[in-house]
């Protein structure tokens, strides 16, 4: 009788592997995010260098904070993430269907691809130290401005609510809209060339193109880019900070969610800090959601979708 070979399981070495990950997210992520809800529920600040606490006081850093200027600096924060947001998406869409489109046979693709994500290589410190420089009543668009005869008068950019809400909102556009041109011109290239060959012969428009084709089938990338959008317009904290000096000025009208929070870490108030983190998890984590059912729903990859547009479009074509 023949013996039986062991069968060897390499499943272990899997585990094994992964585990590295799952210790450094312990240790530096899942500790700290406990830690900081814990101290949402407890008086924990400094006054000189008396430190008091931490004391469990419950939900009153969440009632304080409510009765604060948070709801103004989220306003704020929404606002210099629309003024961002809204040209990154529609310039990306328009580029990225624009060097996908073979039709257009255009020269130097690369050398565009790297143009373009450039600035998103820049740190964002330097890039507000930079419109800093170039925007203050002493710098070079001033003085432009006024040798070629367009102003008498310096303009203080960053004296006017409008002013400086524009200069942040266009720094994010700049900083963001090559990395997410990148990862649309990746989703559209991800579709098959027999769906645009057959809309071609169809006799499909570029406009229908765009609306029945590319955006059913990019939606999982759509919905990924809004939500990181989100994340990352919550977190929005170098650019303000840098150009305003950290106060947010005028009237506090560019002072966004995070640097109310640093402000908070800074006076080494960890009670209200932890409960503010929390308020931003929750939002964010609410936002994220509706974003991802908006765009996706239970139709994840959009395949469904564009069926239902197909089946339509024959039933035209029979009739």
């Amino acid at each position: 009788m023949k013996k039986k070979q062991k069968s060897i399981s390499y499943a272990k070495w899997g585990y094994i592997f992964i585990l590295p990950f799952f210790l450094c997210y312990f240790i530096f992520s899942l500790i700290p995010l406990a830690d900081t809800i814990r101290y949402s529920f407890f008086e924990y600040y400094r006054s000189g260098i008396k430190e008091i606490g931490p004391t469990f006081i419950g939900m009153e850093n969440y009632g304080s904070l409510l009765e604060s200027d948070m709801l103004k600096y989220g306003a704020n924060t929404l606002i210099l993430w629309v003024i961002g947001f809204i040209p990154q998406i529609l310039i990306a869409l328009l580029l990225a269907v624009w060097f996908t489109d073979i039709r257009l046979k255009i020269r130097g693709k690369q050398f565009f691809k790297v143009v373009i994500y450039l600035p998103n290589l820049i740190m964002a410190s330097a890039f507000a130290m930079l419109f800093f420089t170039i925007f203050s009543t002493n710098g070079p668009i001033n003085s432009i401005l006024m040798s070629l005869g367009v102003i008498h008068e310096k303009i203080d950019f960053m004296g006017s609510t409008f002013g400086t809400r524009s200069l942040i909102g266009f720094m994010n556009f700049l900083m963001w809209f090559g990395n997410t041109t990148i990862m649309l011109m990746a989703a559209i290239m991800g579709i098959s060339v027999d769906v645009f060959e057959a809309a071609e012969i169809d006799g499909c428009s570029g406009i229908r193109r765009f609306f029945s084709i590319i955006l059913p089938l990019i939606r999982p990338i759509l919905a990924y880019t809004l939500i990181t959008a989100i994340i990352g317009g919550l977190q929005m904290f170098d650019v303000p900070q840098i150009l305003t000096n950290g106060q947010g000025t005028p009237d506090r009208t560019s002072m966004t969610l995070i640097m109310f929070l640093n402000s908070h870490l800074k006076s080494k108030n960890y009670g209200m800090a932890g409960a503010l983190s929390v308020y931003l998890f929750i939002v964010s984590g609410a936002l994220c959601f509706v974003v991802y059912k908006m765009t996706n729903g239970n139709d994840e990859d959009g395949s469904k979708a564009a069926a239902k547009r197909r089946a339509k479009e024959e039933k035209r074509r029979r009739k």
